[in-house]
């Protein structure tokens, strides 16, 4: 091969050697930052999952408080109601998946036939009738809650599955990057060690044709 040769090799392994490390690299940690996104949108999800569990189980008690202290605790109960349902309609907004609609539609119907008895329960306690409010809160209401209780756990573990499994692919795609740049950096070294071989056999070739010229 001749020097000219020799001299474009070398240049076309400058040059492409560094685009294709950064080319690889920038796909690499692309699709890796894509994941880490994903990660985030779902650790989001669950959290609010598990707000709304919480937020039901608040409502139920407030309900229980405000029947047993003459109604004193309302207020607290309504705001408690009212924080429920801006949770609820956060998750319409967020939670879009056939599986996570099906279980909040059950959640959102329990949790208005809740509400719906508790304008009798609280109708019941304006009006003196004690023992009506007892048996509507320990009996029907009940069941409202635990069905509530119920589809807020369903989602929360569902949530909490799928957050896992995002996870899961996130780590893999962690190492599968890891993994990638651990050989494109053995390939830029094998590249250097060919480019400096290049320049040295260059070299040599260019001190060999001047010597082949001196008289």
């Amino acid at each position: 091969m001749t020097i000219r040769a020799k001299l474009y090799a070398a240049m076309v392994m400058t040059v492409l050697g560094p685009v294709v490390t950064i080319g690889v690299a920038f796909a690499a940690f692309s699709s890796l930052s894509d994941r880490f996104d994903e990660v985030v949108a779902r650790s989001d999800r669950q959290a609010l999952a598990l707000e709304i569990k919480f937020a039901v189980t608040d409502v139920n008690g407030w309900q229980t408080a405000y029947g047993y202290d003459d109604g004193r605790s309302r207020p607290q109960f309504e705001r408690s109601a009212q924080n429920v349902r801006r949770l609820l309609a956060t998750a319409q907004r967020q939670l879009t998946e056939p599986r996570e609609r099906a279980i909040l539609a059950r959640l959102r119907s329990s949790f208005d036939a809740f509400m719906r008895l508790d304008v009798v329960a609280y109708r019941a306690l304006q009006d003196g009738r004690e023992a009506r409010v007892r048996q509507i809160f320990l009996g029907p209401e009940i069941r409202n809650f635990e069905a509530m209780a119920s589809a807020a756990g369903q989602l929360a573990a569902e949530e909490a599955r799928r957050n896992a499994e995002v996870e899961r692919k996130f780590d893999q795609r962690l190492s599968d990057a890891k993994k990638t740049l651990v050989v494109v950096g053995l390939g830029a070294g094998v590249l250097i060690i060919l480019l400096l071989l290049t320049a040295s056999d260059i070299a040599r070739l260019a001190l060999e044709r001047h010597a082949e010229r001196e008289p």
